[in-house]
C-alpha cells in the first residue's frame, strides 16, 4: 500500500511540475490575443479649447467652464464603424482623463456630464458607445484616468498639501475612484477591459482598492492594471510595435513595479517578457493614429490633419506588434463636433483593406501537433513571408524554430526565431520555392502549430 502512495504522491508532483513549467492564459486573455487589434478613443474637456493640448499644464490647471463641453453632432455609431472596418474587434474609450470630467451620468462624481448644458445635463457618452459597439459587434472597453485630476489637485495619485487635511482628502479621494469604478463596472453591460490610465497604484498606499470591484461585476473582464495584478502588460513604448522576442510570459503576476534591478532592466522585461515566467502577462502595443511628423496625439488637437501615420508606416506597426505576438492598439481622436474626421476614417480603412492584401490568402498552409511541418506548393511560387500561430490554450511551446524553403529541389534556410505564440510574422528575402517547412528545433512541450502558411507581399 506504502509503494502505491508513493506511485500516486509521484504522479501527482510530475503533473504540478508539468502544469508550471506550461503557463496557459485565462480565458479572457485568450480573448485578448485573437482580438488582435483595437481602438482606444480619448475624448476630455481640452478637445473644444481651440488650442494644442500640454499635458503638464493640463494635469494642474483645471478647465475654466466645463460648458465648453458640446460635441453637437456626436455620433458613436460613426467612431465605431471607423474602428470596425479598421479592423479592430475592441473599442475602448476615455470615461474620464486628466481633468476629472466624467463622460457619463455619475451620482458620485458631479464634474460630470450632469453639470454641462449639452443635452440639457442629460447625456451619458459612455452608454452611447457601449451601445454603438453592441450594434458593430465590437467588444467595449472603459479607461480610467484617477492618476491625475486637475479640478481636486491630484497629481500622480497624491492629494496636494500636508497634514490631516491632506490625509482626508486622499482617503475621500480613494473613496470616489471606488465608487465610481462600482458605477462603470455595474451600468454597461460586460466589458471587454477596464484600464487604468498609468494603473490603479498600490490600495495599501495612494491607490484606491479597485481590482476586486472589478473582479466581482467584471469576472471576465480585462483588468489593467495596479500593483498585484496585471492581465497584459505595456510592451515598453507608444510606438505601435514591440520588441522580438515577445513572450507572453512574465515573472509576476503585475507589470508595473519597484522590485527590478534597474529602470533599464525593467523596461526590457516589458518588452520582451520572459519565456520562463511563470504568469501569463502578454503585450501591447499602443500608437495614435495622429502620429507622423513628430507629432503623437491622443486627442484631436487643430492643425493636425496632415499628421496621420502613412499607410505603410501603419502596416509596418501591424507586423511589428500583431506580427509579434502583441495586440495592437490604435488611439483615435473624436473631433469637437463630435465626430471622427473624414481622413482619419479614410486612413483606417486603406489600413485594413493593405492588411488584408497581405495576409488573407496565403499560398499554402498547414497545421498539426509535431515538431516539423511541411507545406507544399501545386507549383514553384514566389514567396517572402511565413507565418505562424500556436493554439495559446496551451501555453507557449515553442522556444526556437527555423523556417526552409525548397528551391530547385534543395532546402534553404530563409529565417529562424524564438517566441511564436499567438501569431509570428516573419518577412524574408523572395524566394521560388516548391515547398516550406517548418522545423522546431527547441519546444517546451510537443508543438501545437495552428496556422503555418506562407505569402507573396508585393
Amino acid at each position: 500500500m506504502r509503494i502505491l502512495y508513493f506511485i500516486i504522491a509521484l504522479l501527482t508532483s510530475t503533473a504540478v511540475m508539468a502544469v508550471e513549467r506550461t503557463v496557459v492564459p485565462a480565458p479572457h486573455q485568450v480573448k485578448w490575443h485573437e482580438a488582435e487589434l483595437g481602438a482606444v478613443f480619448h475624448y476630455d474637456l481640452h478637445v473644444f479649447d481651440g488650442i494644442r493640448y500640454g499635458q503638464g499644464n493640463n494635469r494642474i490647471n483645471p478647465i475654466e467652464d466645463y460648458n465648453i463641453f458640446n460635441p453637437r453632432k456626436l455620433d458613436t455609431d460613426q467612431w465605431v464603424k471607423a474602428a470596425k472596418d479598421a479592423g479592430c474587434r475592441f473599442a475602448i474609450l476615455t470615461a474620464t482623463h486628466e481633468t476629472g470630467f466624467g463622460l457619463w451620468q455619475s451620482d458620485v462624481n458631479p464634474y460630470c456630464l450632469k453639470a454641462v448644458k449639452w443635452r440639457d445635463g442629460k447625456g451619458d457618452v459612455i452608454a452611447d458607445f457601449v451601445a454603438s459597439c453592441r450594434k458593430y459587434g465590437i467588444e467595449p472597453g472603459i479607461y480610467v484616468g484617477i492618476r491625475w485630476n486637475s479640478l481636486l489637485g491630484i497629481h500622480n495619485f497624491r492629494s496636494e498639501g500636508s497634514g490631516e487635511f491632506a490625509a482626508n482628502r486622499q482617503k475621500w479621494y480613494k473613496g470616489l475612484c471606488e465608487k465610481m469604478v462600482e458605477e462603470l463596472c455595474s451600468r454597461y453591460g460586460k466589458l471587454f477591459m477596464i484600464w487604468f490610465d498609468g494603473g490603479a497604484d498600490d490600495p495599501r498606499g495612494l491607490g484606491p482598492d479597485v481590482e476586486p470591484i472589478v473582479s466581482r461585476l467584471q469576472p471576465e473582464c480585462l483588468f489593467y492594471h495596479n500593483v498585484d495584478r496585471a492581465d497584459v502588460r505595456w510592451g515598453g513604448s507608444e510606438s505601435g510595435t514591440v520588441e522580438y522576442p515577445c513572450w507572453s510570459t512574465f515573472p509576476t503576476p503585475f507589470s508595473h513595479n519597484n522590485k527590478i534591478e534597474s529602470q533599464e532592466a525593467h523596461l526590457q522585461l516589458q518588452k520582451h517578457g520572459d519565456k520562463d515566467g511563470r504568469y501569463w502577462v502578454p503585450a501591447m502595443a499602443d500608437t495614435p493614429l495622429r502620429g507622423a511628423n513628430g507629432r503623437h496625439e491622443w486627442f484631436w488637437e487643430p492643425d493636425d490633419e496632415e499628421n496621420l501615420l502613412p499607410l505603410d508606416v501603419l502596416v509596418d506597426k501591424y507586423e511589428k506588434s500583431v506580427g509579434r505576438n502583441a495586440t495592437l492598439i490604435l488611439g483615435l481622436t473624436p473631433d469637437p463636433d463630435g465626430l471622427i474626421p473624414e481622413g482619419d476614417v479614410k486612413r483606417l480603412h486603406e489600413f485594413s483593406a493593405a492588411v488584408e492584401k497581405r495576409f488573407s490568402t496565403p499560398l499554402a498552409r498547414a497545421s498539426g501537433k509535431s515538431r516539423t511541418l511541411t507545406m507544399k506548393f501545386k507549383k514553384p511560387e514566389d514567396v517572402n513571408y511565413f507565418m505562424i500561430q500556436e493554439n495559446i490554450r496551451g501555453g507557449e511551446r515553442i522556444l526556437r524554430y527555423r523556417v526552409e524553403a525548397k528551391v530547385n529541389g534543395r532546402w534553404v534556410n530563409v529565417g529562424a526565431g524564438e517566441s511564436v505564440g499567438h501569431k509570428r510574422i516573419q518577412p524574408f528575402e523572395r524566394v521560388k520555392a516548391s515547398a516550406l517547412r517548418l522545423i522546431v528545433d527547441e519546444a517546451r512541450d510537443l508543438p501545437d502549430i495552428i496556422n503555418f502558411s506562407a505569402f507573396n507581399v508585393l
